[in-house]
């Protein structure tokens, strides 16, 4: 389950971000993610609930925020958004695509108290 050493990686994010003195704890934590990503949600709310236990951010709410998947398409030259990464165009039907976004992965913002 990578999903646990992706929270792991977003406790070290937090804590850093949250070592002001002032800051007695993490409420709520937004993470972009991108369709692409491979993350799966369940597994994910799991290891956060797990992650966090000890810091600032126990019991906090991890909001996800979905990012679709992008591409170019060199048939009609248009970026587009794809739902799957082997999906042809969706405006031309073109197979010409090169992939430009949707595994995105970061922390966008937290909310403290």
């Amino acid at each position: 389950m990578h999903e646990m050493s992706i929270c792991e990686g977003i406790r070290r994010v937090v804590e850093d971000a949250a070592a002001a003195p002032d800051i007695a704890r993490v409420t709520r934590v937004r993470l972009e993610l991108g369709r692409f990503a491979g993350v799966e949600r369940g597994a994910l709310d799991f290891a956060w609930e797990v992650v966090m236990r000890g810091s600032k951010a126990e019991g906090s709410v991890l909001e996800v925020i979905d990012l679709p998947g992008r591409a170019m398409c060199f048939d009609c030259a248009k970026p587009v958004e794809i739902n799957d990464r082997l999906a042809p165009c969706p405006d031309c039907g073109g197979g010409k695509l090169m992939p430009e976004g949707g595994d995105e992965m970061r922390v966008k913002d937290m909310e403290v108290a």
